[in-house]
């Protein structure tokens, strides 16, 4: 008898220990958790996915990276818990703009052209931050046209952990919007003393730390930017005042360009002094294209025009299938939008960024 009660003893304590460890497992994984239980699949390929976990940027930006094995690296081990991303990078060419909408209130128009797959559109509410909304190609962390996101909670969803790191657009609760466009060259110099980050890392810095485009070419001043798989790209960036820049890393230096009219387009060639430089002359045809539209509304553009603009300049492959991807009208004096994927206006959705 008083062998079995031993035995029950033990048995108890095991039971205890069990549930003391299931529990402490659940709140280390509950914001993880939560921000997985957030995906929501809007048909045509497009998720929406609020993002409560810390996604640790103040602490990637003490060290930073240097190439892409360092970032996953950090990815890896802070985020994803030990499980690796696939790696890819999306070869893309796009088009964007920023301009002004029927009301007067300043837009950030742009889409986004390549391969295929999956697309995301991500919240974020970083602690020592700026709430933002964001899009991120899935091809980034491993998912394609053959694999999505699966439903409901997956360990196969563990690599949405990393979005926040593969931002090519967004809009944060200031009024700041930025986006990446793939162009033929860049120039940098590289700076010892500088922490280094990839291309879409730089978006995030911007969305989380820019409330005017100001502080966002300031910011970018401070890194060296590396660019992942080689995939050189400028951006645009634009906020609620109406002021906008493409920000190349051109002729050694960091150049934050202009525009002479009250808008501003960016494509997928070197701004710059009007060097144009450009691997394919449609990246002129599509800025022209905008520009058109843009004078001919006398810079008043509504929601119809933005959306049949984008959908007109986005581009199709040699074998005739899209590479339209999604295309994306932020308002920067309402922190609102609206996002659509494909050409399937008709699919769309808005959304809003509030202030924390």
């Amino acid at each position: 008898m008083k062998a079995l009660k031993i035995i029950r003893s033990i048995v108890l304590v095991i039971l205890l220990l069990a549930v003391i460890a299931a529990l402490s497992l659940f709140l280390y994984l509950r914001r993880d958790i939560k921000t997985l239980r957030s995906l929501k699949n809007e048909g045509n390929g497009a998720y929406t996915m609020d993002y409560d976990s810390d996604y640790k940027l103040d602490k990637f930006l003490k060290t930073g990276a240097e190439n892409d094995e360092e970032l996953y690296s950090f990815i890896q081990k802070e985020l994803m818990h030990g499980f690796a991303p696939d790696e890819d990078t999306p070869d893309a060419a796009c088009t964007a703009f920023v301009a002004r909408n029927d009301k007067g209130n300043v837009i950030f128009g742009r889409n986004f052209d390549f391969d295929a797959s999956p697309f995301m559109q991500v919240y974020t509410h970083p602690k020592d931050g700026y709430a933002s909304v964001s899009t991120v190609p899935l091809l980034a962390v491993g998912f394609d046209k053959r694999h999505s996101p699966a439903d409901g909670l997956s360990k196969e969803n563990i690599p949405l952990l990393a979005v926040p790191y593969f931002a090519c657009d967004g809009m944060n609760e200031k009024g700041v919007s930025a986006a990446l466009l793939v162009v033929p060259v860049v120039s940098t110099v590289y700076d010892e003393n500088k922490v280094s980050m990839n291309q879409t890392v730089a978006i995030r810095l911007i969305l989380d730390k820019a409330a005017s485009v100001d502080e966002a070419v300031e910011l970018l001043g401070q890194y060296n930017v590396y660019f992942s798989n080689n995939l050189k790209s400028h951006i645009l960036i634009g906020d609620a005042e109406g002021n906008s820049v493409i920000a190349e890393n051109y002729d050694g230096a960091l150049q934050a360009v202009t525009s002479a009219e009250d808008y501003q387009i960016a494509a997928n060639h070197i701004a710059y002094n009007n060097e144009n430089i450009f691997e394919s002359p449609d990246s002129l045809t599509r800025q022209e294209a905008v520009d058109q539209v843009i004078t001919d509304s006398g810079n008043r553009l509504d929601m119809q025009t933005c959306q049949e603009l984008l959908n007109s300049v986005g581009l199709y492959n040699r074998d005739k299938s899209d590479r339209l991807q999604w295309s994306v009208v932020y308002d920067l004096t309402d922190r609102s939008g609206r996002i659509w994927p494909r050409r399937n206006s008709s699919a769309s959705w808005d959304f809003t960024v509030s202030e924390k």
